[in-house]
């Protein structure tokens, strides 16, 4: 029976239907320092509004701009009750799958503030939504975007966690320890070429020196970029060192879930 039928059916018979739930998903505009930018929002209808706000997700992108893959992400998220903003980085409708093009793009933002700060216009964007609760905020982010989740809660940013898969590792000084306020989850693949255990061991020395509240999970056999299911095409197209890991994915993705669960219940 299809719907109108139900719903029909239901009047006749004098019973309730419970409708599907509506995701909403849609483009944002709005602008940052004269550059133009488009995000993508996503929620539930049903689950979210004004007056029923829910915690909110801010989303960061790979260094390939905002493509399809963040965007499904942010509707993942939606489906699962938050109210979720996959940011732009670089500019309305500007992505790429160079790895030199991307590579150029991302270089004004690493080791800047500017990653920070655009990061933030897309966290005002989710938070101008009138959905959210605005004491249950959290950022992810994949590969640059994980670098960028952590540099947005460096600056300070009213989050009250954040999650890196496969990001870059920036090392917290005393200065951005004293301005976080965010939990971190950072998801990292165990045998991830682009991150040497130097790099590793500067971050958590960071993390500790800080006093942060941090998880740092390694997953076993997992290189870069290891929660994109399209990450064997790229690599095949482009010859990067970086691999899809179902296993990987789904405990990551899990262990988000219940990093959500304990920093927005203690929020509530």
């Amino acid at each position: 029976m299809n719907l109108s039928r139900l719903v029909l059916a239901s009047l006749a018979f004098g019973t309730t239907v419970a409708l599907p739930a509506k995701l909403v998903t849609k483009p944002v505009a709005y602008e940052h320092e004269g550059v133009k930018l488009e995000g993508w929002l996503a929620y539930d209808d049903e689950k979210v509004s004004a007056a029923k706000p829910a915690p909110g997700v801010l989303v960061l992108p790979e260094w390939w701009g905002l493509t399809e893959y963040p965007k499904s992400r942010a509707e993942q998220l939606a489906k699962m009750g938050y109210v979720a903003f996959a940011a732009d980085m670089y500019g309305a409708g500007v992505t790429t799958a160079d790895p030199k093009k991307a590579g150029e793009l991302a270089a004004p933002f690493y080791g800047k503030p500017l990653m920070a700060e655009r990061s933030r216009a897309g966290l005002d964007q989710l938070l101008a939504t009138g959905l959210v609760d605005g004491s249950r905020v959290a950022a992810i982010g994949y590969c640059f975007g994980g670098a960028a989740a952590q540099m947005l809660a460096y600056s300070g940013a009213p989050l009250a966690g954040i999650v890196s898969f496969h990001g870059s590792l920036i090392p917290a000084s005393p200065a951005v320890a004293a301005a976080n306020r965010a939990k971190f989850l950072v998801c990292h693949g165990a045998v991830d070429p682009f991150i040497s255990a130097e790099q590793i061991a500067a971050f958590l020395k960071g993390m500790n020196d800080g006093k942060f509240d941090y998880q740092f999970v390694s997953y076993a056999g997992a290189v870069h970029a290891f929660s994109n299911p399209g990450a064997d095409k790229i690599a095949q197209a482009t010859g990067l060192p970086i691999a899809y890991s179902k296993t990987a994915d789904k405990r990551s993705w899990t262990h988000m879930r219940s990093f959500f669960n304990e920093i927005f219940a203690a929020k509530k």
